[in-house]
């Protein structure tokens, strides 16, 4: 789905990422790799695929769409250096062309040499790029750029006849902050309060669809 925010064309892509056209940017935010290995190092028994997989899905939007720039709004990674960040490595060495910039989110725990190895450009706070601002989590004080965030992992509740309802993440965008979806599966959802004027696109498996 193709939407039109503040004059700029945006593409909203069911694999949770947005395409933004004009700068050949695939924008993504809560990757948390390292987060299953974190919780099998702490006894809980999470699928050793997690990272592979959600791998595999930002691969084929690559490939999709052919960015010059993948930016990630926080939580890139989860914790500190363990074997899912190796895992990236390797998977990094195939798009040696493609410049990734991280806005760094609460659990972005590496230190900078880390990321200097892994050719990730970092933004401690923000990214501006008018008419957005890129930034993890959603600012108090708002101005002329719109804001563009991630961290809260939203997500919508769909209701159907018969008392059926569906929960699923979605993107949101309100009067001055757009909230994307977690990238990776392994992720919870946070339910939104709506205001008026208010646009929620849930993700279903074959499309994003206004609601």
């Amino acid at each position: 789905m193709t939407i039109n925010c503040k004059g700029e064309s945006l593409v909203l892509d069911k694999d949770r990422a947005i395409y933004w056209e004009s700068k050949k940017m695939l924008i993504i935010s809560d990757l948390h790799m390292g987060k299953a290995a974190h919780f099998r190092k702490a006894g809980i028994q999470v699928p050793a695929t997690v990272t592979e997989t959600d791998l595999e899905k930002l691969g084929r939007l690559i490939s999709k769409y052919s960015p010059e720039i993948l930016l990630v709004t926080g939580d890139m990674f989860h914790s500190d250096m363990n074997t899912e960040v190796q895992v990236f490595s390797t998977w990094r060495a195939s798009f040696p062309d493609l410049r990734i910039i991280l806005i760094k989110g609460n659990h972005d725990l590496l230190s900078n040499d880390d990321y200097g190895d892994l050719s990730i450009e970092i933004c401690p706070r923000e990214l501006l790029s008018f008419p957005f601002r890129f930034v993890h989590d959603q600012p108090k004080v708002f101005d002329e750029y719109y804001n563009i965030t991630g961290h809260i992992h939203p997500g919508i509740t769909i209701y159907g006849k018969a008392r059926q309802q569906i929960k699923l993440p979605c993107f949101y965008f309100g009067s001055t902050c757009a909230i994307l979806p977690a990238f990776s599966l392994f992720t919870g959802l946070s339910k939104i309060k709506a205001e008026e004027g208010d646009q929620f696109y849930a993700i279903t498996p074959e499309k994003v669809v206004a609601v």
